[in-house]
């Protein structure tokens, strides 16, 4: 029997309301005072709040049972100490602040209260996902839905796990879907595999495909079936040699046509080849459209990713390069870029880094792709085998499986999952910890306590499905094996198969509390963050050991959180400069977004953190306008190649159609506006903005306001020229 235990906490001193028992600190009494004298006029100096703290150690003491002191036994003496002092307005001010922070824990889980808040279209509300319509019919339908499933989850979730997401110590993502459900996250689908041997989809069964427009729409219904069956998103890995045997069909069928018809072979060929080339690039755009117009039951476009750029016969290379022309041609008769799915192309020395390389057309052709359409991002291939143990695509947008062998010893990457992530809030713990490392390490250590609970449960709450609750996930092949009715789906998830992710965000904020802001060229401060994710990897690794899945480090996305942890922090501490004032967090490693160092300086910089978060991982430079200047783009990429293995392009491809204005918008309070015109109509402009790992359309689908501020302040990496 696999074992999947975690072992008991740590006894500690004080029982919290959650019901977490943790040290005595006279610190938080100092906070609490602190924040309760600043909503008041009194004046009060550092020496009485000392005596205040002394004097309610002192109580405390006195009690008795220290063992076992209650939070509202701490407060009783806090409010006795105040008003034996003559402070009754503060302590007045203290009761207020414990009262309100009931009320408000209880709104938050008050369905009533949510759904006026989606009623009233809040920002935070119904902007949280980019890729979501809040006009749309089902998508408010699905909006709704997950305010139901918010208020059940936080009650299903245990006490201190519930409490540290609300308060903003953590975020346990998703909870418009998980706990309430079983459900999983992001995966690598097998398509091969249902390809091979068919599957069902409602009350149909697939065969294997037949040719290559087969098999590209049965992609489509395979992508809008795992979308609407998870909650994250999923990737079609190696699509071009996956899908290249259903052209060879196609190729087949053509040669035997032609064989009836023209006399020479040569003649025979030609005609096959031409035949099957525009069968390929048919099939393609029309998986390109199908993608673009689905809705899956959540109410959005599915999160989908395909990797390519390993093929090397005929066929593959032709699937590459339609790939490409067919997301630089663009969407419709106004040729909009595509927002999915999102393309990654793999870059390998010896096939096509190189001119002398076979595929290094291809190459040339993924680089006018990025500089006109953003994607596609690219992987280096020995590099992610290097941080990954093996080579796969992401699952989405940059989660990343680990190498893993089956009973056989064969490497198997597709139709593995992610199983979910919690987001640790890095600067709220250095702000907490004023300036004193020691304690900054303490608070850490509490908060991974945290962590480690809430990433047990959500693992474990997804061993509660059974195979009939996702039947394309377990049954019928999206995650490799195919499921008995009575088989456990935890056989797919054990083992170390799956992974759970321990997510962070906010080095960079978390530094400049100790070091200030343009702490990058101090190795001192450096080394601080690096040992951060070094001890996240290590805590990440302990609880792998002791149980049977794996736990990664992930450099979380933060669409919203990048706002969320933000915000609250804001409320808590007030604005501090280049940390709350920005109304931002910098997502995980990366430099500081309003500076400016050059593509290889950022390279140089962020490539140290990635060994210790491979769980989850990209890398972004920011470039003007390239058109006129590929081999500058191609420079970074092969400067990259051996340095990291993840890498996205982000460059202004903005177009406004009522002047013809192409370029870079201006972001505004609401959006984003033509520079020439003014134009901020979305059916007369295109804009797109890489969100997050993912593209997203501002003007017609809003971003949270902490991402809208975070991408305005984005800085070029390179000078245009």
């Amino acid at each position: 029997m696999l074992k999947i235990e975690l072992p008991a906490e740590t006894s500690l001193k004080v029982l919290k309301r959650d019901g977490r028992v943790q040290s005595f600190s006279s610190h938080k009494i100092n906070e609490a005072l602190s924040r309760s004298i600043a909503g008041t006029n009194t004046v009060c100096t550092e020496k009485t709040i000392d005596e205040i703290v002394e004097d309610v150690t002192t109580s405390i003491a006195e009690i008795g049972d220290t063992e076992t002191i209650t939070i509202e036994q701490i407060d009783e003496c806090v409010r006795t100490s105040l008003y034996k002092k003559g402070l009754s307005d503060i302590a007045r001010h203290y009761t207020h602040y414990r009262v309100e922070k009931v009320r408000n824990r209880e709104l938050r889980r008050d369905v009533n209260h949510m759904i006026e808040q989606l009623m009233n279209k809040e920002s935070s509300v119904v902007n949280e996902n980019a890729n979501k319509d809040s006009n749309v019919f089902n998508t408010q339908r699905d909006l709704t839905a997950g305010i139901v499933s918010k208020a059940v989850g936080l009650k299903m979730l245990p006490k201190h796990v519930a409490n540290a997401h609300e308060k903003g110590d953590i975020h346990y993502h998703d909870l418009d879907y998980t706990p309430y459900s079983p459900m999983t996250n992001c995966c690598l689908i097998d398509f091969e595999n249902m390809f091979k041997h068919g599957f069902y989809i409602g009350n149909a069964e697939v065969e294997s495909p037949k040719s290559i427009q087969t098999a590209t729409a049965q992609t489509a219904q395979i992508i809008a079936n795992v979308a609407s069956s998870q909650y994250g998103g999923c990737t079609f890995d190696r699509i071009d040699e996956v899908l290249a045997p259903y052209a060879e069909l196609n190729y087949q069928k053509h040669l035997k046509t032609a064989e009836e018809w023209i006399e020479t072979s040569e003649k025979q060929h030609l005609f096959a080849e031409e035949k099957t080339k525009k069968d390929i690039y048919d099939a393609m755009q029309s998986l390109e459209y199908e993608i673009n117009t689905l809705y899956t039951s959540q109410g959005q476009t599915p999160f989908t990713s395909v990797g390519f750029g390993l093929g090397r016969n005929w066929f593959e290379r032709e699937i590459q390069k339609s790939i490409l022309r067919i997301r630089l041609k663009g969407l419709g008769k106004e040729q909009r870029t595509a927002i999915f799915p999102k393309l990654i192309f793999t870059l390998k020395e010896g096939l096509n880094l190189n001119p002398e390389d076979a595929n290094y057309e291809i190459k040339q052709l993924a680089l006018e792709c990025s500089i006109k359409r953003i994607y596609p991002d690219i992987l280096n291939y020995e590099k992610i085998k290097e941080l990954t143990g093996s080579f796969k695509a992401p699952m989405g947008c940059r989660s990343f499986l680990q190498g893993w062998k089956n009973a056989e010893g064969e490497d198997v990457t597709a139709g593995r999952m992610n199983l979910g992530v919690v987001t640790l809030n890095i600067p709220r713990i250095a702000i907490e910890s004023k300036g004193n490392e020691e304690r900054f390490w303490s608070i850490l250590e509490e908060r991974l306590l945290v962590i480690r609970d809430a990433l047990w449960y959500k693992a474990k709450r997804t061993m509660d499905a059974v195979p009939e609750n996702a039947p394309i996930l377990y049954r019928y092949g999206a995650f490799g094996e195919r499921l008995h009715t009575n088989q456990s789906v935890s056989e797919l998830f054990l083992n170390k198969r799956a992974t759970v992710s321990l997510g962070y965000i906010g080095l960079y904020e978390a530094a400049t509390v100790f070091y200030g802001s343009d702490w990058e060229g101090n190795e001192e401060a450096k080394a601080f963050t690096l040992n951060i994710l070094r001890r996240l990897k290590e805590k990440a690794d302990q609880w792998g050991q002791e149980t049977s899945l794996h736990f990664s480090v992930y450099s979380t996305p933060s669409e919203s959180l990048t706002d969320r942890f933000c915000r609250l922090d804001t409320e808590k501490f007030g604005l501090m400069d280049d940390i709350t004032d920005k109304g931002y967090y910098t997502n995980s490693f990366h430099y500081d977004v309003r500076k400016k160092p050059n593509p290889f300086e950022k390279i140089d910089f962020e490539k140290e953190y990635v060994p210790y978060c491979s769980g989850g991982f990209i890398h972004y430079c920011e470039y003007p306008k390239l058109q006129n200047n590929p081999k500058a783009l191609e420079a970074v990429w092969d400067y990259a190649y051996d340095k990291i293995g993840y890498l996205g392009t982000n460059t202004p491809i903005d177009r406004c159609y009522e002047c013809e204005f192409e370029g870079e918008f201006h972001p505004t309070e609401r959006g984003f506006q033509c520079p020439n015109c003014q134009n901020t109509n979305p059916d007369t402009c295109d804009v797109v903005k890489r969100t997050c790992g993912y593209l997203g359309n501002p003007q017609k689908r809003p971003m949270v306001e902490g991402r809208h501020k975070e991408i305005a302040a984005r800085v070029k990496h390179m000078e245009e020229r």
